[in-house]
């Protein structure tokens, strides 16, 4: 199984501090925020190349992260694609550069881990892969236990199988608080569908949407994620994900 990580959007919204940054290369805890993605596929067994699908202007960066990062983890193999966008305007879009990296690398034959580089948890996430290994696609859940932050994600209703019944892309009005977040597995079947998705003219941008799209086709399955999952999406939920993870590595190094 191979990875993919997406990390090839402009952040515009923490201006200044990602004017020349990537989001995902921001210190959170200690740390990049990509570093806390990649140490939670630690132990993951069976795992290829890592994939880091970026932008022109910090594909230097993340392959100077790669490099650094893999002399202290050699276990890990990692290749950085430039997606060729440079602003905002140009931009490929979150299941364009899915599409890109899969047609390219040609990974089209075994399956994908495909997680946002923003992503933050504080548990491995050995029990998502191994649990979606065993299926043709599975979203990752997370009840934020909010409807007013619901509103911000992709609204999700599951049956007693965890299987999407009913998918929103940011609901105005929620009818749950269960969240369907961006990391995902997808098998060869499910991949042979992006093209097709994307050449009805869908939305390339927010990876959700190609699943709001693929659940009225194929069964998704979802798998609800344990410990917590931290969203980064402004300079608050920045601030905040510092403090929660900088607590937990203090109390990682008490005697």
């Amino acid at each position: 199984m191979n990875v993919l990580i997406l990390a090839a959007g402009y952040a515009t919204r923490l201006y200044p501090l990602t004017l020349n940054k990537a989001k995902p290369l921001l210190v959170v805890g200690g740390k990049p925020i990509i570093e806390w993605l990649v140490d939670n596929l630690s132990g993951i067994p069976d795992l290829e190349t890592i994939y880091v699908v970026t932008n022109d202007k910090f594909a230097a960066d993340f392959r100077a992260w790669s490099q650094s990062y893999q002399k202290c983890h050699p276990e890990f193999k990692f290749k950085v694609v430039n997606d060729g966008s440079t602003s905002d305007n140009d931009k490929l879009g979150a299941i364009g550069d899915i599409d890109l990296v899969v047609t390219h690398e040609n990974l089209s034959q075994t399956g994908l881990l495909i997680a946002a580089g923003d992503n933050l948890f504080t548990n491995s996430l050995a029990d998502f892969v191994d649990h979606a290994r065993n299926t043709e696609v599975t979203v990752a859940a997370y009840d934020v236990g909010d409807r007013e932050a619901i509103k911000k994600y992709g609204n999700v209703a599951v049956d007693a199988e965890g299987i999407i019944t009913r998918f929103e892309e940011k609901p105005k009005e929620p009818q749950g608080t269960l969240a369907a977040i961006a990391l995902y597995y997808y098998s060869p079947a499910v991949l042979s569908l992006l093209r097709r998705y994307l050449a009805a003219g869908n939305n390339a941008d927010q990876p959700g949407r190609f699943v709001q799209w693929l659940f009225t086709r194929k069964p998704v399955k979802t798998f609800q994620i344990k410990g917590q999952w931290l969203d980064i999406g402004s300079k608050e939920t920045l601030e905040n994900a510092d403090k929660i993870l900088a607590s937990a590595v203090a109390l990682d190094r008490k005697p």
